[in-house]
């Protein structure tokens, strides 16, 4: 059950005037933003919402395996999360977390350059055919999702179930409402894409144009 597992919450002082549900990046590029959603969770709490990332089940402190998950699992407990909280509730997903936020019963959503699963799927697939390049192991995009439809894909350091490479494959971010869909550059949010960065960053103003561009949001939906 996804309530059994670890969440990371940022309160206000007071009781808060929404809760911001963030929903990370998936896979590698969830380690390389962290620190700067988790900065945007604090700007969120000094303007008065609380905010939360939680762990879905296989990721971060989670005792589920990842090779036994897939979109689906996740877009259910993810749903799971938000049902369990009173008061409105944004969800606000980047990158590939757009494509599980979808089924959550929120009061508005809120996406930073939302990718397509299959976009997700080809960066990993490069990633290993590189890393077996230079280990010696002759492999390739199509010999990898040939594998792939029997057994679990070690992607980037992530083992991959057959039913999540194949979800991933075909998946888009859903169509919701309200939505505000930001792009990250000119006319979005300035800032850098963190998530093609070989190591974790920090981008402190990109967290709080986050922060802002949310609340903003919020209000434009009703909820202050």
């Amino acid at each position: 059950m996804s309530l059994s597992e670890h969440h990371l919450r940022i309160d206000p002082a007071g009781a808060p005037r929404a809760t911001i549900v963030i929903v990370p990046p998936l896979f590698e590029e969830a380690n390389r933003t962290r620190r700067t959603l988790v900065l945007a969770m604090r700007a969120l709490a000094a303007d008065g919402f609380a905010a939360l990332i939680p762990d879905l089940p296989g990721q971060n402190e989670s005792l589920v395996p990842l090779a036994e998950v897939d979109l689906e699992r996740w877009q259910d407990a993810l749903t799971e999360v938000v049902a369990g909280i009173e008061g409105p509730v944004v969800v606000a997903s980047v990158r590939g977390g757009a494509l599980i936020d979808h089924r959550a019963k929120a009061s508005a959503w809120w996406r930073l350059a939302p990718v397509g699963g299959a976009s997700l799927l080809r960066t990993l697939l490069r990633a290993r055919v590189a890393a077996d390049r230079e280990a010696g192991v002759a492999s390739s995009l199509d010999s990898l999702q040939a594998m792939a439809v029997s057994q679990a894909l070690l992607l980037a350091g992530n083992a991959l179930s057959p039913a999540m490479v194949a979800q991933l494959g075909q998946a888009e971010a859903q169509p919701v409402e309200p939505l505000r869909s930001v792009a990250l550059g000119a006319g979005g949010i300035a800032g850098t894409p963190l998530w093609l960065r070989a190591e974790p960053g920090e981008d402190a103003p990109m967290a709080a144009a986050i922060a802002a561009d949310i609340a903003t949001w919020s209000k434009t939906c009703g909820i202050s």
